[in-house]
């Protein structure tokens, strides 16, 4: 018999909130959390683009001096995020069998800063220098390994690394180890703290960001027929994950289930999308089936939406595709415009905002969509957050990275 899974605690840090609060109540007022760069690197290495998605409420402030040496950002920010799940799952100080707890966990890059301050040390003052520290810290299974010793989790910490997809990827991971009884508990979720100079620098000469310096908080306009790219963003979000039957045997209140999941890949371009968005159609066709549920059950969609100009396309048409002419009566959330672009903790943040969704019956909010393309003829959420229908609601959440992983994750209200 196939187990259910259901979402019983939530954690965030972003750009737009510090907490799982502040971050869903920011999100449905439309706070832009685009900022202009105070870093002295930003006109050391004279980048480009000056701008992005920090943090609002720095690790620096919640964690100790010890945590922050002995942990890079990425980890730092998954640790954040992981603690207040856990205690919003009512899990603090309570007995859970650690043979019985996993962690599944995304990231796009992992330890970029140790990386990249490792190199400098080594460079500017010698092999002695070195952290000893530095693999442990930079290697991209760091913020799982991380959590497993601190929630003491012995069912497995496994971590997925798909580029921007990582963080929804995750979540198929956690699926398959509830359903399959392999895990009672599963701390899922996503960090990445990628806005350092040399992926600023990178994705600048990809022609990715957005070049608004001079306006950040409109940069992020996905859908809109002035949109020129995304902005870099950085934080984590984080699931506890549980059985139904072991949430119920505890009492522990419930958000949603975890109805479904699906990824595929596209097998096109190592950065560009299949334009016709055939990967997204295989990878949301295949939630649905796993959800066992029908394109007319979704009620709202939380979008990849980047707000590039070739990203954003494919995946209206994978839509199209998938829901026909129900896609009119979807509400379509593109957080993005937002938060920025987390990369692989952006589908672990909108997941949690997806959750959150089905669960107020309330749809997030779209800003900076001022002229929306006519080739993308979504019911896009703006202005103020939608109303969702009454009785049961889903939601699909979309993440798309490079390397062509698609991946896809159904939420439902219970």
């Amino acid at each position: 018999m196939t187990r259910t899974a259901v979402i019983t605690g939530l954690g965030a840090t972003t750009p737009i909130g510090g907490d799982v609060p502040t971050f869903w109540s920011h999100a449905l007022q439309g706070v832009s959390g685009a900022r202009t760069m105070e870093h002295d690197w930003v006109e050391k290495y004279e980048l480009p683009v000056t701008f992005a998605a920090e943090l609002t409420v720095p690790t620096s402030e919640v964690l100790s001096k010890v945590e922050q040496k002995r942990q890079d950002p990425a980890t730092q920010m998954a640790t954040v995020a992981a603690r207040e799940a856990w205690k919003d799952a009512g899990l603090e100080g309570a007995e859970v069998d650690g043979d019985r707890l996993a962690v599944a966990f995304g990231t796009g890059i992992g330890g970029v800063w140790t990386l990249l301050d490792g190199w400098d040390t080594l460079r500017e003052r010698g092999p002695r220098r070195v952290l000893p520290m530095t693999v442990p810290m930079l290697m991209p299974n760091g913020a799982a390994g991380a959590l497993s010793l601190e929630f003491g989790a012995r069912a497995g910490a496994r971590t997925v690394v798909s580029a921007c997809a990582a963080g929804t990827e995750a979540l198929e991971t956690a699926l398959l180890l509830v359903r399959s009884g392999q895990a009672d508990v599963v701390i899922c979720g996503a960090a990445e703290a990628a806005v350092h100079p040399l992926p600023m620098a990178a994705f600048a000469a990809m022609q990715a960001l957005s070049k608004r310096n001079d306006d950040p908080q409109s940069a992020s306009r996905p859908y809109d027929v002035d949109r020129d790219g995304f902005v870099l963003g950085e934080g984590a979000g984080v699931m506890v994950i549980e059985s139904e039957e072991h949430a119920k045997a505890r009492g522990a209140r419930v958000y949603a289930e975890l109805a479904g999941t699906g990824v595929s890949s596209d097998s096109h371009h190592i950065t560009a999308p299949e334009p016709e968005g055939l990967g997204a159609t295989r990878a949301m066709r295949a939630a649905l089936r796993s959800a066992d549920i029908t394109p007319e059950d979704v009620c709202h969609v939380n979008a990849h939406a980047t707000s590039t100009p070739k990203g954003d396309a494919p995946e209206y048409l994978a839509m199209r595709a998938v829901f026909g002419d129900h896609l009119e009566q979807v509400q379509v959330s593109a957080t993005k415009s937002q938060t920025g672009h987390l990369l692989g903790a952006s589908g672990a943040i909108e997941s949690i905002l997806s959750v959150l969704a089905v669960h107020h019956g309330q749809a997030p909010v779209t800003i900076n969509l001022d002229h929306q393309d006519p080739e993308i003829p979504l019911n896009v959420v703006t202005g103020s957050p939608a109303r969702l229908p009454e009785g049961p609601r889903v939601a699909v959440k979309n993440s798309f990275g490079f390397g062509g992983h698609n991946a896809v994750a159904v939420f439902r209200s219970v």
